[in-house]
């Protein structure tokens, strides 16, 4: 059973406050019975609601991708910056949050979600999921320094921080596959091997590319294959 006022707000139509208002306003009908209570209890997933005459299917869990833009933390609540779930606008719910975590320096694909089940096993350090970032760096590395980094750095973790692949874009630019997520980990694995991140992308996570259409601050859903994508990974 749930809150009429809140299964409006899941399905992804309103904010809760403008759910009550709407509510209140008679604009919502409970099996084609008009209800005015926000506090109704239905059954969320027998029940027939309509907005308008229009009706509504209950979502359990939602997925966003974001190109995150520098400045944004990946938090939920913050007393000094904009986070990253407040760039969902009316989309907004209070069970969204960041899978993972990008700095606030950083941009790039960051998965928004309130599926807690995929986001465990996405994060689960014994899953090994391809995370690949853009690495514009201060110099370019010499044979000798990729192989470092693909084998293993200190950085002041128990274990050497690796990468599970890189790709040579150009004298400055490499793509940096890692299946870790330490704090800070490309930029201390960078200094490792005496060299600096100038500016950090996270161009794909869990298999999937991030969309170029989607400019830093914008956001899209999933599609059904790439959700599946993310649970095979």
């Amino acid at each position: 059973m749930m809150r009429l006022d809140k299964f409006l707000c899941e399905t992804g139509k309103c904010t809760r406050s403008q759910a009550r208002d709407w509510i209140r306003q008679g604009m919502v009908t409970v099996d084609e019975q008009t209800v005015r209570s926000p506090e109704t209890r239905i059954r969320e997933d027998e029940d027939l609601v309509c907005l308008q005459g229009r009706s509504l299917a209950y979502r359990k869990y939602v997925y966003y991708m974001l190109n995150k833009p520098r400045g944004v933390v990946s938090a939920t609540a913050d007393n000094r910056d904009k986070t990253v779930v407040e760039l969902l606008g009316e989309n907004m719910r209070p069970d969204i949050f960041p899978a993972g975590r990008l700095d606030k320096d950083t941009e790039g694909f960051l998965l928004l979600t309130n599926d807690g089940p995929l986001a465990h096993r996405l994060l689960a350090p014994g899953r090994h999921v391809d995370k690949t970032y853009m690495v514009t760096m201060e110099h370019a590395l010499t044979r000798e320094e990729s192989g470092l980094l693909e084998t293993g750095v200190e950085i002041g973790e128990k274990r050497p921080a690796r990468a599970a692949g890189i790709q040579t874009i150009d004298e400055t630019h490499i793509l940096l596959t890692l299946q870790e997520g330490k704090f800070h980990q490309v930029k201390r694995m960078l200094q490792a091997v005496n060299n600096r991140v100038l500016a950090l992308k996270r161009v794909s996570f869990g298999g999937i590319i991030l969309d170029e259409r989607l400019k830093p601050g914008e956001y899209r859903e999933l599609t059904e294959a790439e959700v599946k994508i993310l649970y095979d990974a």
